[in-house]
């Protein structure tokens, strides 16, 4: 699926509005860790692949930033163990 993510570092989170729903992945920055801590995909939109757009734009945004992952979301964890490619961000 093809979503919009926007980073609002306001509001520590990765969002993007799917038919009127808002999903999101949080996190919060500790020094040059992010700790991705909750991804929420409303249930009449979810199973579209939603939360790993959210995930792959948040890890896209660490790596560009040079900033260690600390998956706390056990989203976040399933996601970097099925993308083993992210791993080397893991803190």
């Amino acid at each position: 699926m093809n979503v919009a993510v926007e980073h609002h570092p306001e509001h520590s989170r990765f969002q993007a509005t799917v038919e009127g729903h808002l999903c999101v992945a949080e996190y919060e920055l500790h020094g040059r860790e992010m700790h991705m801590t909750h991804t929420v995909v409303p249930a009449p939109v979810g199973g579209r692949g939603i939360a790993a757009e959210l995930v792959r734009a948040a890890l896209a945004h660490a790596q560009a930033q040079g900033l260690r992952v600390k998956p706390v979301c056990t989203y976040v964890q399933a996601y970097m163990q099925r993308h083993p490619e992210t791993l080397a961000l893991q803190a």
